[in-house]
């Protein structure tokens, strides 16, 4: 008898892992909200915790779910997605050194230029738009870790990870990957030789709008694993029972809704190429974006929902478009089922490096011939 196919990502959602409760046959896992749990007449653990904080019973059908499609040996919840980052960076001691990009979720770059300037860690930043810059950042037996953002928010530059991984172990420094906007079912950045990837689950992951989270997933379980996983039990960034039990309901409908949505992230792309108001549109699907090649050889079904338009003129002419929008909604965060727009420069703030015409789009599962026509008349009005 051959073995059964390995199941392939679309199937491990759908399914969310093939879960089935013992107890009653049940094919939906249940909430454990308890946060701790009893001991026997021996005063030994009924179960494996005995506290929700270091092992959460929710996460059971979560976390190896998570490990499976991004092809890893384990992943970890954490409370947000910058809970899970700064709990990676916990592991990098003082007087090391971090090569992250200059134009990156600026929630984490905020992050990592504070745990610089406090703790002693060395931070470069590389331009992802010009490749040869990483390996002029990263500095051989004193980088512990290179951060690479691919796509890169809110530009959508594509770094090689392949080549990021080569550079970074040659070095000595561990890999990490934000593939946020490239989930498991796009793209897998272990086998493509990075040592983590960090998603905020918030976005796509989850993809309903209604769930604050984080998750790493790591190659190995070596020590520097360990280290987030006591990190988290200590620091207390741990995900809610209902919270994870919500991520495993969005998760069955990822590859669905990514499918959908680059689609039609794409489709738009590819209408307000040379519109006479757009001075440029940035989406690596396009066969004009310099990171193409590379993104058709580590994104496998879609190249994404994310998409920028640098409008032609100025930052009040950008925000002004945003506001005339009708379906597309004038809001912060990505990877929903719903359309929505955001002018990065005004939530960046003055410090920010995207430029001041640059829109922000995360594109929906509505139908794209609509929010083509809601651009078209928001952009008549510039």
């Amino acid at each position: 008898m051959t073995d059964a196919p390995r199941p392939s990502p679309e199937t491990l959602l759908a399914q969310a892992a093939h879960f089935i409760d013992p107890a009653d046959g049940a094919i939906v896992p249940p909430i454990r909200p308890s946060t701790t749990f009893a001991r026997d007449a021996d005063y030994a653990l009924m179960g494996r915790s005995d506290y929700i904080r270091p092992d959460n019973a929710t996460y059971e059908a979560v976390e190896p779910l998570l490990a499976a499609l991004d092809g890893g040996a384990e992943a970890l919840l954490f409370s947000s997605g910058l809970a899970a980052a700064s709990a990676l960076l916990e592991t990098v001691r003082t007087g090391e050194h971090v090569v992250a990009q200059r134009i990156m979720y600026y929630g984490a770059l905020t992050w990592l230029r504070r745990v610089s300037e406090r703790r002693g860690i060395g931070l470069t930043l590389f331009d992802a738009g010009e490749p040869e810059s990483l390996a002029d950042a990263i500095r051989p037996g004193e980088t512990a870790l290179v951060w690479i953002e691919t796509p890169a928010n809110p530009t959508w530059d594509v770094v090689d990870i392949a080549a990021a991984a080569e550079l970074a172990h040659g070095a000595g420094a561990a890999l990490a990957v934000d593939s946020t906007a490239a989930p498991p079912v796009t793209t897998r950045a272990l086998d493509l030789g990075a040592d983590i990837v960090f998603h905020s689950a918030t976005k796509y992951l989850n993809g309903h709008t209604d769930v604050l989270a984080g998750v790493l997933v790591t190659k190995e379980t070596d020590a520097r694993w360990q280290e987030i996983g006591q990190v988290r039990g200590l620091t207390g960034g741990v995900l809610g029972s209902f919270e994870a039990w919500l991520l495993l309901r969005g998760l069955r409908t990822l590859a669905l809704r990514f499918e959908r949505a680059s689609a039609s992230a794409l489709k738009i792309a590819q209408h307000f190429e040379g519109h006479p108001n757009v001075a440029r549109v940035l989406y690596p699907g396009l066969e004009s974006h310099p990171g193409h090649a590379v993104a058709r050889r580590q994104m496998r079904n879609g190249f994404s929902g994310m998409l920028s338009l640098l409008i032609d003129g100025d930052a009040e002419a950008a925000k002004s478009v945003a506001t005339r929008l009708k379906l597309i909604v004038p809001a912060t965060s990505l990877g929903g089922v719903e359309s929505l727009v955001e002018h990065r420069k005004t939530v960046e703030g003055p410090t920010s490096a995207v430029p001041d015409n640059l829109l922000r789009f995360s594109i929906g599962i509505e139908q794209a011939d609509e929010l083509i026509a809601d651009l078209e008349q928001a952009l008549d009005g510039i």
